[in-house]
Protein backbone atom coordinates (compact mmCIF):
# COMPACT_ATOMS: atom_id res chain seq x y z
CA UNK A 1 0.00 0.00 0.00
CA UNK A 2 3.32 2.00 0.35
CA UNK A 3 2.78 3.05 -3.60
CA UNK A 4 -0.61 4.56 -3.14
CA UNK A 5 0.79 6.86 -0.60
CA UNK A 6 3.86 7.57 -3.07
CA UNK A 7 0.98 8.29 -5.49
CA UNK A 8 -0.81 11.07 -3.57
CA UNK A 9 2.48 12.37 -2.18
CA UNK A 10 3.22 13.02 -5.99
CA UNK A 11 -0.33 14.32 -6.58
CA UNK A 12 -0.12 16.59 -3.63
CA UNK A 13 3.27 18.27 -5.37
CA UNK A 14 1.48 18.75 -8.51
CA UNK A 15 -1.83 20.74 -6.86
CA UNK A 16 0.54 22.83 -5.26
CA UNK A 17 1.68 23.45 -8.45
CA UNK A 18 -1.13 23.96 -10.35
CA UNK A 19 -3.03 26.09 -8.19
CA UNK A 20 0.10 28.39 -6.74
CA UNK A 21 1.84 28.81 -10.25
CA UNK A 22 -0.35 28.84 -13.83
CA UNK A 23 3.13 29.73 -15.64
CA UNK A 24 5.22 27.37 -13.94
CA UNK A 25 3.19 24.79 -13.94
CA UNK A 26 2.63 25.31 -18.01
CA UNK A 27 5.76 25.26 -18.39
CA UNK A 28 6.19 21.72 -16.56
CA UNK A 29 3.72 20.35 -18.28
CA UNK A 30 6.11 20.88 -21.37
CA UNK A 31 8.60 18.80 -20.57
CA UNK A 32 9.12 15.47 -21.29
CA UNK A 33 6.84 13.03 -18.96
CA UNK A 34 9.81 10.68 -17.28
CA UNK A 35 11.11 14.02 -15.62
CA UNK A 36 7.81 16.14 -15.09
CA UNK A 37 7.31 14.97 -11.34
CA UNK A 38 10.43 15.34 -10.33
CA UNK A 39 10.12 18.92 -10.77
CA UNK A 40 6.82 18.75 -9.61
CA UNK A 41 8.19 17.10 -6.44
CA UNK A 42 10.95 20.11 -6.45
CA UNK A 43 8.19 23.28 -6.53
CA UNK A 44 5.95 21.74 -3.83
CA UNK A 45 8.52 21.42 -1.59
CA UNK A 46 10.26 24.93 -2.49
CA UNK A 47 6.64 26.17 -2.55
CA UNK A 48 5.92 25.21 1.30
CA UNK A 49 9.00 26.59 2.26
CA UNK A 50 8.51 29.51 0.77
CA UNK A 51 4.50 29.71 2.38
CA UNK A 52 5.75 29.55 5.60
CA UNK A 53 8.06 33.03 5.84
CA UNK A 54 5.50 35.03 3.42
CA UNK A 55 2.01 33.79 4.13
CA UNK A 56 2.05 32.04 7.69
CA UNK A 57 1.78 35.61 9.69
CA UNK A 58 0.42 35.14 13.11
CA UNK A 59 1.88 31.70 13.29
CA UNK A 60 5.74 30.35 14.84
CA UNK A 61 6.87 30.59 11.39
CA UNK A 62 10.04 29.87 12.84
CA UNK A 63 9.33 27.19 14.65
CA UNK A 64 6.86 25.78 11.62
CA UNK A 65 10.59 26.24 9.22
CA UNK A 66 12.27 24.32 11.79
CA UNK A 67 10.37 21.38 12.27
CA UNK A 68 9.83 21.72 8.18
CA UNK A 69 13.61 21.16 7.46
CA UNK A 70 14.04 18.74 10.59
CA UNK A 71 11.33 16.63 8.77
CA UNK A 72 12.53 16.54 5.37
CA UNK A 73 16.17 15.47 7.57
CA UNK A 74 14.55 12.53 9.02
CA UNK A 75 12.98 11.83 5.56
CA UNK A 76 15.81 11.51 3.81
CA UNK A 77 17.47 9.06 6.82
CA UNK A 78 14.94 7.08 6.66
CA UNK A 79 13.49 7.33 2.97
CA UNK A 80 9.95 8.28 4.18
CA UNK A 81 8.06 10.97 5.39
CA UNK A 82 4.17 11.48 6.43
CA UNK A 83 4.26 14.77 4.68
CA UNK A 84 3.33 14.04 1.24
CA UNK A 85 5.37 17.05 0.12
CA UNK A 86 8.58 16.11 2.03
CA UNK A 87 7.83 12.33 1.18
CA UNK A 88 7.70 13.50 -2.86
CA UNK A 89 10.10 15.80 -2.24
CA UNK A 90 12.58 13.38 -0.87
CA UNK A 91 12.21 10.20 -2.84
CA UNK A 92 13.34 12.84 -5.85
CA UNK A 93 16.40 14.31 -3.82
CA UNK A 94 17.60 10.38 -3.59
CA UNK A 95 16.77 9.42 -7.51
CA UNK A 96 18.85 12.34 -8.90
CA UNK A 97 21.60 12.71 -6.25
CA UNK A 98 20.32 16.06 -5.55
CA UNK A 99 23.29 17.63 -3.09
CA UNK A 100 21.96 18.22 -0.14
CA UNK A 101 23.67 21.65 0.28
CA UNK A 102 21.54 22.88 -2.42
CA UNK A 103 18.80 21.69 -0.10
CA UNK A 104 19.96 23.99 3.31
CA UNK A 105 21.01 26.81 1.33
CA UNK A 106 17.91 27.31 -0.38
CA UNK A 107 16.11 27.01 3.45
CA UNK A 108 18.63 29.47 4.80
CA UNK A 109 17.49 31.90 2.59
CA UNK A 110 13.80 31.06 3.99
CA UNK A 111 15.35 31.41 7.11
CA UNK A 112 16.34 34.92 6.55
CA UNK A 113 12.91 36.09 4.99
CA UNK A 114 12.13 35.65 8.94
CA UNK A 115 14.51 38.53 10.15
CA UNK A 116 15.84 40.52 7.48
CA UNK A 117 14.15 43.01 5.61
CA UNK A 118 16.87 44.90 4.53
CA UNK A 119 19.86 44.05 2.00
CA UNK A 120 22.45 47.04 2.09
CA UNK A 121 25.26 45.94 -0.28
CA UNK A 122 25.37 43.32 -3.31
CA UNK A 123 26.68 40.52 -1.70
CA UNK A 124 24.27 40.48 0.75
CA UNK A 125 21.53 40.08 -2.40
CA UNK A 126 23.63 38.15 -3.87
CA UNK A 127 23.62 35.23 -1.57
CA UNK A 128 20.43 35.47 -0.90
CA UNK A 129 19.60 34.72 -4.39
CA UNK A 130 21.65 32.13 -4.27
CA UNK A 131 19.81 30.37 -1.80
CA UNK A 132 16.45 30.96 -2.63
CA UNK A 133 16.65 30.71 -6.57
CA UNK A 134 19.84 29.55 -7.81
CA UNK A 135 19.64 26.53 -5.97
CA UNK A 136 16.38 25.40 -7.23
CA UNK A 137 17.76 25.81 -10.96
CA UNK A 138 20.21 23.54 -10.03
CA UNK A 139 17.84 20.90 -7.91
CA UNK A 140 15.99 21.24 -11.36
CA UNK A 141 19.14 20.72 -13.48
CA UNK A 142 20.15 17.44 -11.36
CA UNK A 143 17.11 15.90 -12.78
CA UNK A 144 17.37 17.61 -16.18
CA UNK A 145 20.89 15.70 -17.27
CA UNK A 146 19.15 12.35 -14.77
CA UNK A 147 22.50 12.27 -13.17
CA UNK A 148 25.17 13.29 -15.67
CA UNK A 149 27.76 14.96 -13.61
CA UNK A 150 30.06 16.46 -17.25
CA UNK A 151 26.43 18.39 -18.09
CA UNK A 152 25.86 19.40 -14.75
CA UNK A 153 29.03 21.28 -14.40
CA UNK A 154 28.88 22.62 -17.82
CA UNK A 155 25.33 23.96 -17.66
CA UNK A 156 25.43 24.89 -13.66
CA UNK A 157 26.60 28.62 -14.48
CA UNK A 158 23.67 28.99 -16.98
CA UNK A 159 21.36 27.17 -14.38
CA UNK A 160 22.23 29.94 -11.93
CA UNK A 161 21.87 32.67 -14.16
CA UNK A 162 18.02 32.01 -15.05
CA UNK A 163 17.09 31.47 -11.60
CA UNK A 164 18.73 35.12 -10.79
CA UNK A 165 17.29 36.16 -13.09
CA UNK A 166 13.32 35.18 -12.52
CA UNK A 167 14.54 36.08 -8.78
CA UNK A 168 15.25 39.68 -9.90
CA UNK A 169 12.14 39.95 -11.95
CA UNK A 170 9.96 38.94 -9.18
CA UNK A 171 11.62 41.32 -7.11
CA UNK A 172 10.71 44.12 -8.81
CA UNK A 173 6.93 43.00 -10.21
CA UNK A 174 6.61 42.71 -6.35
CA UNK A 175 8.15 45.54 -5.43
CA UNK A 176 4.74 46.86 -3.53
CA UNK A 177 3.75 43.50 -1.90
CA UNK A 178 7.16 43.00 -0.11
CA UNK A 179 7.90 46.83 0.54
CA UNK A 180 4.19 47.40 2.24
CA UNK A 181 3.13 43.58 3.80
CA UNK A 182 6.32 41.83 3.90
CA UNK A 183 8.22 44.74 4.58
CA UNK A 184 11.48 43.78 2.93
CA UNK A 185 13.65 45.46 0.11
CA UNK A 186 16.35 43.40 -1.57
CA UNK A 187 17.70 45.78 -3.60
CA UNK A 188 20.69 47.07 -2.08
CA UNK A 189 20.91 51.62 -1.63
CA UNK A 190 17.45 51.46 -2.90
CA UNK A 191 14.02 52.96 -1.36
CA UNK A 192 11.01 51.16 -3.22
CA UNK A 193 8.79 54.32 -2.26
CA UNK A 194 11.38 56.41 -4.84
CA UNK A 195 12.45 54.46 -7.23
CA UNK A 196 14.41 56.10 -9.98
CA UNK A 197 14.34 55.14 -13.47
CA UNK A 198 18.31 55.35 -13.52
CA UNK A 199 17.89 52.44 -10.77
CA UNK A 200 15.53 50.76 -12.42
CA UNK A 201 17.28 50.32 -15.82
CA UNK A 202 20.42 49.47 -14.38
CA UNK A 203 18.49 46.53 -12.68
CA UNK A 204 16.77 45.69 -15.81
CA UNK A 205 20.14 45.80 -17.82
CA UNK A 206 21.39 43.27 -15.10
CA UNK A 207 18.28 40.81 -15.76
CA UNK A 208 18.85 41.01 -19.19
CA UNK A 209 22.40 39.76 -18.94
CA UNK A 210 21.68 37.05 -17.20
CA UNK A 211 19.15 36.26 -19.34
CA UNK A 212 21.45 36.28 -21.92
CA UNK A 213 23.85 34.14 -20.48
CA UNK A 214 20.49 31.28 -19.32
CA UNK A 215 19.83 31.55 -22.77
CA UNK A 216 23.02 29.66 -24.16
CA UNK A 217 22.67 26.93 -21.77
CA UNK A 218 18.86 26.71 -22.49
CA UNK A 219 20.04 25.90 -25.89
CA UNK A 220 22.19 22.88 -25.00
CA UNK A 221 19.88 21.34 -22.19
CA UNK A 222 18.46 17.52 -22.94
CA UNK A 223 15.56 17.44 -25.73
CA UNK A 224 13.46 16.12 -22.57
CA UNK A 225 13.69 19.70 -20.88
CA UNK A 226 14.85 22.03 -23.45
CA UNK A 227 11.19 23.16 -24.49
CA UNK A 228 9.49 23.41 -21.11
CA UNK A 229 12.29 25.49 -19.85
CA UNK A 230 12.27 28.15 -22.94
CA UNK A 231 8.50 28.39 -22.37
CA UNK A 232 9.42 29.59 -18.69
CA UNK A 233 12.01 31.90 -20.00
CA UNK A 234 10.14 33.46 -22.67
CA UNK A 235 7.51 34.04 -19.96
CA UNK A 236 9.95 35.84 -17.66
CA UNK A 237 11.25 37.48 -19.95
CA UNK A 238 7.75 39.13 -21.26
CA UNK A 239 7.67 39.83 -17.71
CA UNK A 240 10.61 41.99 -17.98
CA UNK A 241 9.79 43.74 -20.91
CA UNK A 242 6.94 45.10 -18.72
CA UNK A 243 8.35 46.18 -15.86
CA UNK A 244 11.17 47.76 -18.14
CA UNK A 245 8.17 50.28 -20.34
CA UNK A 246 6.09 50.85 -16.83
CA UNK A 247 7.58 53.86 -15.19
CA UNK A 248 9.35 53.50 -11.83
CA UNK A 249 6.76 55.25 -9.62
CA UNK A 250 4.24 53.18 -11.26
CA UNK A 251 6.07 50.01 -9.86
CA UNK A 252 4.95 50.52 -6.51
CA UNK A 253 1.52 51.30 -7.20
CA UNK A 254 0.41 48.19 -9.41
CA UNK A 255 1.74 44.04 -10.05
CA UNK A 256 2.88 43.56 -13.17
CA UNK A 257 1.69 40.60 -14.72
CA UNK A 258 1.37 38.98 -18.04
CA UNK A 259 -2.18 38.14 -19.73
CA UNK A 260 -3.37 34.34 -20.63
CA UNK A 261 -4.25 35.53 -23.86
CA UNK A 262 -0.05 36.71 -24.61
CA UNK A 263 1.00 33.62 -22.62
CA UNK A 264 -1.05 31.58 -25.54
CA UNK A 265 0.76 33.60 -27.47
CA UNK A 266 4.04 33.06 -26.16
CA UNK A 267 3.86 29.34 -26.29
CA UNK A 268 3.10 29.11 -29.92
CA UNK A 269 5.70 31.62 -31.00
CA UNK A 270 7.58 29.43 -28.82
CA UNK A 271 6.90 25.95 -30.26
CA UNK A 272 7.86 27.55 -33.54
CA UNK A 273 10.81 28.70 -32.41
CA UNK A 274 11.62 25.32 -31.36
CA UNK A 275 10.42 23.31 -34.21
CA UNK A 276 12.22 25.42 -36.51
CA UNK A 277 15.38 24.33 -34.07
CA UNK A 278 16.09 28.52 -33.28
CA UNK A 279 16.83 27.00 -29.69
Amino acid sequence: MKELFDSISNESATLITKKYSTSFSIAVRLLAPSIRQAIYNIYGFVRVADEIVDSFEGYPQKELLNRFEEEYAYALEIGLSTNPVIHAFQKTVKEYNIDDSLVHAFLGSMRADLSKQIYTNQQEMEDYIYGSADVVGLMCLKVFVNGDLDEYERLKEAAMSLGSAFQKVNFLRDLKQDYDHLNRTYFPNIDPENLTTEEKDKIVKEIKEDFNAAYLGIKKLPKEARFGVYVAYQYYVQLLKKVDKTPAEVLMDKRIRVSNSLKTYLLFQSYISYNFKIV
